[in-house]
């Protein structure tokens, strides 16, 4: 009787691989249900002269940027913790020297930030999506990722959890990255200084594509970023009553990744992560931030 081959390590390791990029494509699906948002209701438009639309009765936002300005919208309301959905579609194509950018912002040279930064690149190369969190104006806690879809064919939803506990970052409800609070270690966090939600198209080709060396082909403009199902279970902050007012259902105040979570941040982390600024002994020779030996 003949034997059966038989798979190697490697073969296994690759076939569990894109099996599980499989299962997160087809998780993308189940997690882009429409959510009741209406952009004329929730976001105003701050710059551009045109280049950003609210379109199909308040369900879709593009913007743009050309040669001569982006374009960008910011919430009406300020939030202090929050779970914060946004689909996206990024700018296909030749996207290089062009950065999408989506994000939380206090205001003031102490401010708080929570960032998605998504760099274009050449046609057929990956986008790299960038995160980054700021205390008290400090930020250099950068870490990025390649994705494992193409993120210019269709709508995603990027989100941020951010609660007293953590920041976490997901993608299509995977999380990728997770920012703890080290308060009693002395660590700043994120808790005191209410932000909004901005959102921008622009020009960086002096660092965005392989740190500037590849600059923006002009003849591809308009470059054109998609925006839909917006959806925030927060707490607004009122600005009049020096207070925030929390959605019924604030489950995610509490929220913390479980078993499952923790095991997707490692898989996401070991196979698309491409910076981490806690491994950046050159960038950091005195020592890296203190964060990086308390956040596994």
């Amino acid at each position: 009787m003949t034997s059966q081959p038989t798979m190697t390590t490697s073969q296994n390791i690759i076939v569990s691989t894109k099996m599980v990029v499989a299962l997160l494509v087809l998780i993308s699906f189940l997690v882009a249900v429409a959510f009741a948002s209406d952009f004329y209701q929730d976001f105003d438009i701050t710059w551009g002269d045109g280049r950003a639309k609210i379109l199909d009765n308040g369900q879709l936002l593009t913007l743009s940027l050309d040669n001569t300005s982006g374009s960008g919208f910011k919430s009406k309301n300020q939030y202090l913790f929050g779970k914060i959905d946004m689909q996206l579609k990024l700018v296909p194509g030749n996207s290089a020297g062009t950065v999408t950018a989506y994000y939380l912002s206090s205001l003031g040279s102490t401010h708080d930030e929570i960032d998605f930064e998504f760099l274009g690149n050449l046609s057929g190369d990956p986008y790299i999506l960038h995160t980054n969190v700021f205390t008290q104006g400090k930020g250099n806690r950068e870490q990025q990722f390649y994705l494992w879809f193409d993120p210019t064919n269709d709508f995603h939803t990027y989100s941020i959890l951010w609660n007293p506990q953590s920041i976490i970052f997901s993608v299509d409800g995977t999380p990728i990255r997770q920012f703890k609070n080290f308060e009693s270690q002395g660590i700043p966090f994120p808790k005191n200084q209410p932000m909004w939600i901005y959102s921008s198209l622009w020009n960086a080709d002096d660092w965005a594509t392989r740190g500037g060396l590849v600059k923006t082909d002009w003849s591809q403009a308009p470059f054109t970023a998609s925006y839909q199902n917006f959806n925030a279970q927060a707490c607004i902050w009122s600005s009049s009553a020096g207070s925030s007012s929390c959605s019924n259902n604030s489950s995610w105040l509490t929220e913390s990744l479980d078993s499952t979570g923790h095991e997707r941040i490692k898989w996401v982390q070991k196979n698309y992560m491409i910076y981490n600024y806690c491994t950046d002994t050159k960038r950091f020779p005195q020592g890296l931030p203190p964060e990086c030996s308390l956040a596994a």
